[in-house]
């Protein structure tokens, strides 16, 4: 029962470090850019949700604050493009890498400003509930994270690979002046991935509150989100969930059966060794560029 429930809240872990990851995959899908700040986005989106949601705020009730934090971070991505990414439009893309660095220091330090630097509890109603599988003891919100993980996962993959404005944002990313002659308004692509970037890392905020206590440092987290896209694939929405599982999975196990200090290095050791024995990741996603 053991290994049970360490494998249950690894992989529920491992789907919050899936959501971020795949925030990466949806900037990179659509512009080959880097959003670093995307953990960071999470931490805000949480913090939105806490300060809807929790008594000494707001006091709104959580199924009406889920859908507002989710229109929020979406119109924080869409204004984010709109008023600093677009200026950053010819530059390297080391450019935007080290903007979004900042970003990440910038929304830290308002999130501490704002909600304090000490850890805050979301006010769930999926908190601190139990369900039972015979002697197997797992917690809602457990069992929440990984639902809704997987079932935003599939919504994504089809949305990419099965609408026309999926695919227009793969296009844009290939070549965006060929994009732009066949009539894709590849500006307001860009716009839209960022919001939908945002709205992803609002679910893997309020999934990943409910499960505990957060902080502005939270947001570190995207450090392990892109290590898992890397190792899943960059550029696959499975492979950053898979990719998340794994290390979800991997951190418990090394807590338990080895020495302390393991299980916050085990990721990074499998991301080094994954980029030796195969650089693309597990899920590799290769297309020559069309020039």
């Amino acid at each position: 029962m053991d290994v049970l429930q360490l494998l249950v809240s690894g992989l529920a872990n491992g789907c919050v470090y899936g959501l971020i990851a795949m925030g990466f995959v949806l900037i990179y899908k659509a512009t080959e850019g880097v959003n670093f700040a995307q953990g960071d986005f999470m931490m805000l989106g949480a913090f939105i949700c806490v300060g809807l949601t929790n008594p000494q705020f707001m006091g709104l009730p959580f199924w009406v604050s889920v859908p507002v934090t989710i229109a929020a971070m979406g119109m924080f991505g869409y204004a984010l493009d709109l008023v600093v990414i677009r200026r950053m439009f010819g530059q390297s893309q080391i450019a935007l890498v080290i903007l979004t660095i900042a970003l990440g220091f910038v929304l830290r330090f308002i999130a501490g400003a704002i909600w304090g630097h000490e850890p805050i509890s979301l006010a769930s109603p999926i908190a601190g509930r139990d369900v039972r599988f015979g002697g197997l003891v797992l917690g809602l919100d457990e069992v929440f994270v990984i639902f809704v993980t997987i079932l935003l996962t599939v919504v994504l993959w089809l949305y990419f690979n099965r609408t026309k404005l999926g695919v227009a944002m793969q296009a844009s990313s290939q070549n965006q002046l060929a994009a732009y002659y066949m009539g894709i308004p590849v500006k307001r692509v860009h716009s839209l991935i960022w919001a939908l970037s945002g709205m992803t890392a609002a679910v893997a905020g309020i999934l990943f509150a409910s499960k505990g206590s957060i902080d502005p440092s939270v947001g570190l987290l995207g450090i392990k989100a892109f290590a898992a896209a890397v190792i899943g694939g960059f550029g696959s929405l499975p492979g950053a969930l898979l990719g998340g599982i794994i290390i979800g999975v991997i951190e418990p196990f090394a807590g338990r059966y080895m020495p302390s200090g393991y299980a916050q290095i085990m990721p990074y050791l499998l991301l080094f060794l994954i980029l030796v024995f195969r650089p693309h990741g597990i899920l590799a996603q290769v297309h020559a560029k069309k020039v």
